[in-house]
């Protein structure tokens, strides 16, 4: 009965919705959550510098899942590790009853080594926090703190849920958000919703970018094969030059999204890598391309493996050649669910202020959080970590790449309210349906 009354508050919120449901959460709790971040602001802070010193691989977050365990152990959590290899769920129970919510944060490093000369600098040469998932854990146990000491005003309950391996695995291995799903980290309780943020230097510390729908690609990985027949360099006649045939097949590709593709819903087609030749008075008789396309719509992701092969093979066969190709969806687009999103927004404008709450139009980069946001609503904003002062900031995945810390109390305060209101918007819209 309570899977079908949730159900129902999705399909159904705005009618069952009264006026009062969206107000955010009262001025002595707001003032009690920025008493609370100030308190263990400087903690916090210092969590986030260690995590960015001893920054870990993804699957190989092992000493990054023991702190965080500690951590929420400390707190008197219900603590679940080694989920999906290192990731750690920690359970809040609040003092009412009522529906059970999440919080995702990732915790993987790159394999990037880090330029700046910080005080806090990498220790582990060649691994970096570039994407900014050090602050992305400091969030999330920053929020643990402080919703900690508000657990008398939890209707239901609260997952932190810490995943490694955001950033992808290595051939063969399994990992990250699927697995974590897989291991039923939305279940025992279910999960109803999910939130996560990710940081973003395009925008200023204090500004969230938001909006509903689809804002981030979904994100597919290929590989073609380009064959052809090896011969001396000065007889070409005897042979068919992969190599040429490889570099009008990098331009064509192009054509996909130029001639092909409705140019109201976009699409990105890289290719980033090429390899091919022994010698250099030899022609080459394979040349291997990979490749990433990004999509904003489950009909583009699904036609575009036909469109290569349709494309390559007009190409390479009438001069002779001949090709394979291997294509593997990866990661679809992360969507946030329109009505969760229309929910919290008041939340949203509350806790940062209309002026700095930006529209976010859709990203071509790409996020495991997706996962989550196919099986249960999602919301998911990007939180500005550039210094006002700076004209611009290096970007993610730069070795230069220095958030604002000054952005992690501001995130602290965003989901907090975003919880707290959540599970008081969701047990009132539950409390109606009963007793209608």
């Amino acid at each position: 009965m309570k899977n079908f009354l949730y159900k129902k508050i999705f399909i159904f919120l705005f009618v069952l919705l009264l006026p009062a449901l969206s107000l955010a959460i009262d001025k002595k709790i707001s003032t009690e959550i920025e008493s609370l971040i100030e308190r263990y602001r400087g903690e916090i802070i210092r969590l986030r510098r260690y995590l960015h010193m001893n920054p870990e691989l993804s699957n190989q977050e092992v000493e990054t899942g023991r702190l965080i365990s500690s951590r929420l152990i400390s707190l008197g959590f219900e603590v679940k590790s080694g989920v999906a290899g290192n990731g750690v769920v920690g359970l809040l129970r609040g003092y009412q009853s009522g529906p059970t919510i999440a919080l995702r944060a990732d915790m993987d490093a790159l394999p990037i080594q880090e330029m700046l000369a910080l005080p806090f600098k990498s220790l582990n040469p060649g691994v970096m926090h570039a994407c900014g998932h050090d602050v992305h854990m400091a969030i999330a146990l920053g929020t643990a703190y402080v919703l900690n000491d508000l657990r008398h005003q939890l209707k239901g309950n609260i997952k932190f849920i810490f995943q490694p391996a955001e950033e992808g695995l290595s051939s063969g291995e399994e990992g990250g958000a699927a697995l974590m799903i897989k291991e039923g980290v939305l279940d025992n309780p279910p999960t109803r919703a999910i939130f996560g943020l990710h940081v973003w230097p395009e925008a200023n510390v204090g500004q969230i970018m938001f909006s509903p729908g689809i804002i981030m690609a979904s994100s597919d990985w290929f590989q073609l094969t380009i064959k052809g027949k090896g011969a001396h360099g000065a007889r070409p006649q005897d042979g068919v030059d992969a190599i040429v045939l490889a570099s009008q097949v990098v331009m064509a590709l192009q054509s996909i999204a130029s001639r092909h593709i409705d140019p109201t819903d976009p699409i990105v087609l890289t290719v980033g890598k090429i390899s091919g030749g022994i010698r250099s008075n030899i022609l080459a008789d394979q040349v291997i391309l990979e490749g990433t396309v990004r999509t904003l719509s489950e009909e583009n992701r699904q036609k575009i493996p036909s469109l290569i092969t349709s494309v390559v093979r007009g190409l390479v066969q009438p001069l002779g050649g001949d090709f394979t190709l291997d294509y593997r969806h990866l990661v679809p687009f992360v969507y946030n669910h329109p009505e969760l999103a229309k929910l919290m927004l008041p939340t949203l404008i509350k806790a940062v202020g209309q002026e700095n709450l930006l529209d976010l139009k859709p990203q071509f980069v790409a996020e495991d959080f997706a996962f989550y946001a196919q099986k249960i609503p999602a919301l998911y904003f990007f939180l500005g970590v550039k210094n006002p002062r700076e004209t611009k900031a290096a970007p993610l995945h730069s070795p230069y790449f220095n958030p604002d810390e000054r952005s992690i109390p501001v995130g602290i305060r965003v989901m907090s309210h975003l919880l707290l209101d959540c599970l008081e918007k969701l047990s009132s819209l539950v409390t109606q349906s009963e007793n209608n």
